[in-house]
């Protein structure tokens, strides 16, 4: 069971990065593959996301592929099977937040189910 959790924490963290990837994040289609069809999330402003407004910011061009987000501390655990809470530090231009996500493993893969970002001084 130990390496299973581990599998999961570590595909979850997978799936993480590529969702923090500029080229993913510029593809809707990519992006959808990865969130959850109940995605919600609260961002560092305050506001309240779902996966269709999430997806109008991502393809509107905004993300820079040249300054790619820097993440540390990246930690994880299996809640459930089949469910793991992240948690990370990044830092996307200078913009320093701490990330925390929810994945969950459906039938199509990893997707992230919940994530909430809390600015950092």
């Amino acid at each position: 069971m130990a390496d299973e959790t581990e599998q999961f924490v570590q595909a979850a963290i997978a799936a993480e990065m590529r969702l923090l990837d500029p080229v993913v994040r510029a593809s809707p289609a990519l992006v959808s593959e990865l969130l959850d069809t109940k995605f919600t999330e609260i961002g560092a402003s305050g506001r309240r996301w779902d996966a269709t407004s999430i997806l109008t910011v991502t393809s509107a061009g905004s993300v820079v592929a040249e300054h790619p987000v820097v993440v540390s501390e990246m930690a994880g655990v299996a809640l459930a099977p089949g469910v793991v809470h992240l948690t990370c530090f990044a830092d996307n231009r200078g913009r320093r937040a701490w990330r925390s996500s929810l994945w969950r493993l459906t039938e199509t893969g990893w997707r992230m189910y919940f994530h909430q970002g809390t600015l950092a001084g």
